[in-house]
């Protein structure tokens, strides 16, 4: 089993990196599956709008809810995070690996995308997590131990994804 996290300080900063990751990994030829987020700044809002594109080519799906310029706390639109985990999860056939942008509250709560880790996990892919400073405790607990921390470096990362394919194909 092959199971990875990658958490790097500054809003929106992990969300960047793992796309990166993504873009480096699909030039080099891997069939990815799951989901990389972009965040895009309102100036009439205190929070951004979230976007999840499912890899590897969408849809892409806005994951958070417009409450108003005055809302605080969540806006995850559980709907739309719904729709995104059943896209993600139709398209591990055939995926050599997943990446997870964020395992956050509803991940914490074993919804969203966990069912669709554990499938890949089950199916001997390797699983690349993204986890905010926040959620770490609870993703590692849920990871229990076997979660490899991995540096903030695209290079560091592609390889680990990569030698997890070599594994794979034995």
């Amino acid at each position: 089993m092959r199971l990875a996290h990658i958490s790097i300080a500054g809003r929106g900063e992990t969300d960047r990196f793992l796309a990166a990751v993504a873009a480096r990994l699909e030039m080099a030829g891997v069939r990815l599956a799951g989901t990389v987020q972009s965040n895009t700044a309102r100036a009439d809002r205190t929070r951004c709008d979230m976007d999840l594109r499912v890899l590897p080519d969408g849809p892409v799906y806005r994951i958070s809810e417009d409450r108003g310029a005055a809302a605080r706390g969540c806006m995850l639109d559980h709907g739309a995070l719904e729709q995104t985990v059943a896209e993600v999860a139709r398209r591990l056939d055939g995926a050599d690996l997943l990446i997870v942008n964020k395992f956050g509250k509803a991940e914490s709560e074993g919804r969203g995308l966990v069912p669709v880790i554990s499938d890949a996990l089950a199916r001997g892919l390797p699983v690349l997590v993204g986890v905010n400073g926040l959620n770490l405790p609870l993703y590692l607990d849920f990871a229990g131990g076997l979660s490899d921390a991995l540096p903030a470096t695209e290079e560091t990362v592609a390889a680990w994804c990569l030698q997890g394919l070599e594994e794979l194909a034995g």
